[in-house]
C-alpha cells in the first residue's frame, strides 16, 4: 500500500477503504509517513469530503492509536459530556455533581484550555490543593465510592488526533465537518464512556458560527457514535453572547457553585438541566429526558448536588471549605467597571471579544506554555435584551495589571452593540439531535 495512491484516490473523490484509512493514521502516528503527504491527503479530504463510513473508520482508528481507557471496573453505565467550546462555559462544574448526586457514575476526562479561558482542569485547580493527576485505581475507586471523578486527559489518549489536529491547524484544513467530528469523537470513544452527550455551540463565540453548520456537525457526531455502539445525543445551544455572567477561571467556579445553590444565571441553569437530563436518560435512570430534568432540579433544591461537589473536591485533595465560602478563592487586586457610552437596549454581545478581553487579563492561554492567572476575568452585568442608560455599568473587569485592564476594557466595550428598540428574543436551545433525528427545535 502506498500513501501516493491513497492521496490520488481521495483527490478523485473516491471512497477510501478501512485498510487505507488505518494505514495512513497508524503510519503518521508512528512517524513513518511524512507531514507533506498527510497534508496533501487532508486537503483532498477537505475538498472531496468523507462519507459516514469513512468518518466512522477514521474516528475509531484515531481512538485506537493510543490508550483506550477501560472503565469496566466502574459499576453502571458511564456517561460522558463534551462541549465544542465557548465563552463562559463552565457546564461540567454544574452538571457533573448534579448527575453524580443521582447515583450515576461520572468518570470524566477533561482538558486544559488553549484560548480565551482555562479548561475544566484549570478551573478545578482554583480549589486550593485540588489534584487532577489521579492514578487509574484511585480514579475508578472514587467513581465507585462517590460516583464522581474528574481527571486530566492521559497524554496517550488519541495521539493520532493530536498530530493530525496540529497539521490541520497550519494547513487551513480545520473547518471540515468530517475532520472536526472525528477529532472530537475519537477522544470521547477512547475515554471509555458508554453514552455521550454533546453540547454543540453556535454563534459569534463558537467554532461553528452558522446554525446550519452546527446542526450538520451534531448529526455527524451522533451518527459516528451510533455506528460505534454508543448512545449519543447532541444539544445545539446559543453562543452569540457569553454563557452565564462570569468569564475567567475562579469567577466561573464561583458562578457554578452559585448555580448548584439555585442562584445561578438562567441560561447556564437551562443548558445544564437540558444536557444533564439526557445524561440521566442515557444512564437508564429515567425513561425520558423530562423525568431526568425533574430529578436534577431536586438535587439543587435538596442540596445534594452542592454536597456532591464538596465530596469531589475533598476526594481529590482540595479544600472543600471553598464551596461554603467562595471568598477563599484567589481574587484579583483591581476591579473596574465598564460603563455604557450610550442609552438603549443591549442588542448583541460579541462573545469572542469578551473571551479575548479575558485572555488579555491573563485568564487564558495564547500558547501552551502560557501561565493562567486564575483570579482574573470579567463579570457581565448587562446581557442581550437589557435596557441601559448612558453611564450604566455593563460589566466589571477583574485584573492585576493596570495596563492589561486598560486594554481589556477597550476590547470588552467593543463587544457591546446597542439598539433603540428591544431586540427580538431568540431561542437559546436551537435543537436536540438523537439517533432518531431532531426531536425538538
Amino acid at each position: 500500500m502506498r500513501m501516493y495512491d491513497i492521496i490520488e484516490k481521495k483527490k478523485l473523490g473516491m471512497v477510501l477503504s478501512e485498510d487505507e484509512i488505518k494505514y495512513f493514521v497508524n503510519g503518521y502516528t508512528e512517524g513513518k509517513i511524512p507531514d507533506y503527504q498527510v497534508s496533501a491527503l487532508l486537503m483532498a479530504i477537505y475538498f472531496k469530503g468523507m462519507n459516514e463510513k469513512e468518518t466512522s473508520v477514521l474516528t475509531l482508528a484515531m481512538a485506537k492509536s493510543g490508550e483506550m481507557l477501560d472503565l469496566s471496573d466502574i459499576d453502571g453505565i458511564k456517561v460522558d459530556k463534551h462541549s465544542t467550546g465557548g465563552v463562559g462555559d463552565k457546564t461540567t462544574l454544574v452538571i457533573a455533581p448534579m448527575v453524580a448526586a443521582l447515583g450515576i457514575p461520572v468518570a470524566k476526562m477533561s482538558g486544559r484550555g488553549l484560548g480565551h479561558t482555562g479548561g475544566t482542569i484549570d478551573k478545578l485547580e482554583a480549589f486550593d490543593g485540588f489534584s487532577t493527576k489521579v492514578e487509574k485505581d484511585t480514579f475508578v475507586n472514587n467513581v465507585n465510592k462517590i460516583k464522581i471523578a474528574i481527571a486530566g486527559q492521559t497524554a496517550n489518549l488519541a495521539p493520532a488526533d493530536k498530530k493530525l489536529y496540529a497539521l490541520r491547524d497550519v494547513t487551513a484544513t480545520v473547518d471540515n465537518i468530517s475532520l472536526i467530528a472525528s477529532s472530537i469523537m475519537s477522544k470521547k470513544i477512547a475515554s471509555g464512556a458508554n453514552a455521550i452527550v454533546l453540547d454543540v455551540k453556535t454563534g459569534s463565540g463558537a467554532f461553528m458560527k452558522k446554525e446550519e453548520d452546527a446542526f450538520e456537525l451534531a448529526k455527524e457526531m451522533v451518527n459516528i457514535g451510533t455506528g460505534l455502539d454508543r448512545d449519543v445525543a447532541a444539544i445545539i445551544s446559543d453562543m452569540d453572547q457569553p454563557l452565564g455572567r462570569a468569564v475567567g477561571n475562579s469567577l466561573e467556579v464561583i458562578e457554578a457553585i452559585e448555580t448548584l445553590r439555585g442562584n445561578g444565571p438562567k441560561d447556564l441553569l437551562e443548558l445544564c438541566l437540558t444536557l444533564g437530563s439526557f445524561m440521566v436518560k442515557a444512564a437508564g435512570k429515567t425513561k425520558t429526558a423530562e423525568e431526568g430534568r425533574k430529578l436534577l432540579e431536586q438535587t439543587i433544591s435538596s442540596g445534594t448536588a452542592i454536597e456532591k461537589l464538596k465530596e469531589l473536591v475533598r476526594a481529590q485533595g482540595g479544600n472543600e471549605e471553598f464551596v461554603d465560602n467562595t471568598d477563599l478563592f484567589k481574587k484579583a487586586s483591581i476591579t473596574e467597571p465598564i460603563k455604557a457610552d450610550r442609552s438603549g437596549y443591549v442588542s448583541h454581545i460579541e462573545a469572542n471579544e469578551i473571551g479575548v478581553a479575558s485572555m488579555i487579563l491573563g485568564g487564558g492561554r495564547e500558547t501552551k506554555e502560557s501561565i493562567i492567572d486564575l483570579s482574573v476575568g470579567i463579570v457581565i452585568e448587562k446581557k442581550v435584551g437589557d435596557k441601559v442608560s448612558e453611564g450604566d455599568i455593563l460589566a466589571y473587569i477583574h485584573g492585576n495589571d493596570q495596563q492589561k485592564i486598560k486594554l481589556a476594557k477597550e476590547k470588552a466595550l467593543t463587544a457591546y452593540e446597542f439598539s433603540d428598540g428591544k431586540p427580538k428574543e431568540t431561542k437559546f436551545i436551537k435543537g436536540i439531535i438523537t439517533k432518531d433525528g431532531i426531536i425538538t427545535s
